[in-house]
């Protein structure tokens, strides 16, 4: 346990490089679990949902897709079936797959929902939408995160169109209560309220809220950089150290790009040797921006706030 305080004010050439790895590097948006069976599988943006597998975190394989063929109603949200930025988690005996649907600047979107008894790409069942937007909502139903409290399944998720929002899931369905209350976890001050791509843990007493911030999918021209705040409920209010709230647009910078590492973000945490992981991507800038899997790992301070190492 480390006692220093977060890294809001880090030098950027204070923070940590990620894990070296090797094998198929390329990733986007990646979520990340520790297999019942043994070893780790990471699905990402691209492709039917890619997969990767690893023995040991540091050598990556080429894992194919999570389905062999876009479900078909994948085609309703955009023209080539293409999902975005899924989580994976594991609950009830059986691992599920929440990922996104859409086409680059609408809220026409949908978070659908799949099942596997091994977590592992080509033995998954879709089961449809778990939730959508449309045009005139004031979120976007894109970037899902899974996070149970209090013996409640909830889902985070949201980008731009107000920020992070969140909605209590059926545990048995994996899909939106009917008619739920819509919370609101974070956003910006100014349009486009760039914050997106949800993760939240919980450490101690607190559920925390990771987020990207700024700009994704620019290659070596990206700015992300991974936010994070926190709250004793799940649904909020979320603040940063400085007791900043995130719906004002608070948020303690835990990473953002140095040297090769640019736009930092698409995150996740997950749990491995005994302790918690933070996965994302980062775009290569001696690569040509090509984006990479980074992974570090999650220390926790005194006062309780994340620190990558």
């Amino acid at each position: 346990m480390l006692a220093f305080l977060p890294n809001a004010a880090q030098a950027e050439a204070s923070y940590p490089d990620p894990l070296p790895i090797t094998g198929q590097q390329i990733i986007h948006d990646p979520t990340v679990l520790h297999l019942k069976s043994g070893g780790y599988v990471a699905y990402s943006t691209g492709g039917i949902i890619g997969a990767r597998t690893s023995k040991d975190l540091r050598q990556w394989d080429d894992a194919g897709n999570a389905f062999a063929t876009p479900p078909s109603w994948w085609y309703e949200y955009n023209d080539t079936g293409d999902p975005w930025a899924p989580d994976i988690s594991y609950r009830d005996g059986r691992y599920w797959l929440y990922y996104a649907v859409s086409s680059w600047g609408t809220n026409h979107s949908a978070i659908g929902v799949a099942t596997s008894p091994s977590g592992l790409p080509g033995t998954w069942t879709d089961h449809g939408k778990a939730f959508t937007s449309e045009t005139t909502d004031t979120w976007n139903a894109i970037d899902p995160a899974i996070v149970r409290a209090d013996g409640r399944l909830w889902m985070a998720f949201g980008s731009y169109w107000t920020g992070i929002r969140m909605v209590e899931l059926d545990p048995g369905t994996g899909k939106a209560i009917p008619s739920a209350t819509v919370a609101h976890l974070a956003t910006r001050p100014d349009a486009p309220y760039a914050v997106e791509g949800p993760y939240i843990v919980r450490h101690g007493r607190y559920y925390y809220l990771f987020a990207s911030y700024d700009a994704c999918c620019a290659g070596v021209n990206s700015t992300y950089k991974i936010r994070v705040g926190r709250s004793t409920k799940v649904t909020g209010p979320y603040e940063d150290s400085t007791g900043k709230p995130l719906l004002e647009g608070g948020g303690d910078l835990l990473l953002a790009g140095h040297g090769r590492y640019i736009g930092t973000g698409g995150e996740s945490v997950f749990r491995a040797k005994g302790g918690d992981w933070l996965a994302y991507h980062y775009y290569d800038g001696e690569d040509n921006g090509t984006p990479k899997l980074g992974l570090n790992r999650l220390s926790w301070t005194r006062n309780g706030w994340p620190v990558v190492l």
